[in-house]
């Protein structure tokens, strides 16, 4: 059995795909799979993934889903990886050559039950920079929540999970209607408790897509079309043993916000921290016309 699974969710992504494909086919470490998740497309993902298969080069499987999201895509890699490490590299990006080899042998030095895996940096494809940024040299594990709620890190990274620990939280219940639940909701549970290993070295290479079908665009539109996915999110930040203060009255304003566009009358009765949420109401209602008014821009 290999030691990671790399998991790809996509929707009409052919035409980047055989970029990624070259990336994972000349990697310096083949310990290592590819599962692509097929989130109910209509161009010619099947055909050219059959292509991949044929070829030989690496283990591949293909699984394809109705169209759900890409948090369906995570609960469906969930189900099915049986590797020890997992992680997901988008469509639109691309690893390394180095990346499995720099992920073993990491894991194999200094991995243990006490982690919940790795975490190493996203690199910008133009500049080949850390988004964001190095972490700091001095950072030799980290709690996953840490990084935003204390400013260590504010850009992109990738992390790498133990497929035990995202199986105990697998599949994310989501909402009819409602596509964009950030599959962050699994791995702030899996890392509320538990560390992860911090590694300076690019494991993956991202190239942001401009448009509609981009995760890193619209933000706004999200919110406005996924508000009761949101607002479950906040209710988990609201309650994440890390989380100081004031990233949990950040959590509430936002919670507020979701409701209120969900149009979610019971808002105060569902939220885990009634005083807190109380205090995040009139904040929380600016912030939903502020999002109201930008998406209606978009």
């Amino acid at each position: 059995m290999k030691a990671l699974t790399v998991f790809t969710p996509t929707y009409n992504r052919a035409h980047l795909l055989r970029r990624l494909y070259e990336s994972l086919v000349t990697q310096s470490c083949m310990d290592f799979e590819w599962m692509v998740i097929d989130d109910g497309s209509t161009d010619f993902t099947r055909q050219l993934i059959e292509e991949f298969i044929n070829d030989g080069r690496i283990p591949i499987t293909y699984i394809y889903k109705d169209n759900g999201g890409l948090y369906t895509g995570y609960n469906t890699a969930y189900e099915h990886i049986t590797t020890e490490l997992c992680v997901c590299i988008d469509s639109d990006d691309f690893m390394p050559e180095n990346a499995v080899e720099i992920i073993i042998d990491t894991w194999r030095k200094k991995g243990s039950n006490r982690y919940a895996g790795i975490i190493g940096l996203d690199y910008y494809m133009e500049s080949m920079q850390p988004i964001g940024g190095r972490f700091p040299d001095t950072l030799k594990e980290v709690y996953f929540l840490d990084l935003y709620a204390h400013n260590i890190h504010r850009g992109d990274s990738k992390v790498v999970t133990r497929t035990d620990l995202m199986r105990k939280v697998a599949p994310m219940t989501g909402f009819e209607g409602e596509k964009d639940f950030n599959p962050v909701y699994m791995l702030l549970q899996v890392t509320d408790t538990m560390p992860m290993i911090v590694i300076n070295e690019c494991l993956c290479i991202v190239d942001y897509q401009i448009g509609a079908d981009s995760m890193s665009q619209g933000i706004f539109r999200q919110y406005i079309n996924s508000p009761r996915s949101f607002a479950k999110l906040r209710r988990l930040e609201m309650t994440l043993s890390r989380s100081p203060w004031l990233n949990r009255l950040r959590s509430a304003i936002h919670y507020v916000s979701s409701c209120i566009i969900a149009n979610d009358r019971n808002w105060l009765k569902e939220s885990p921290a009634k005083g807190l949420t109380i205090l995040a109401a009139i904040p929380g209602w600016l912030l939903s016309k502020y999002i109201i008014r930008k998406a209606e821009r978009i």
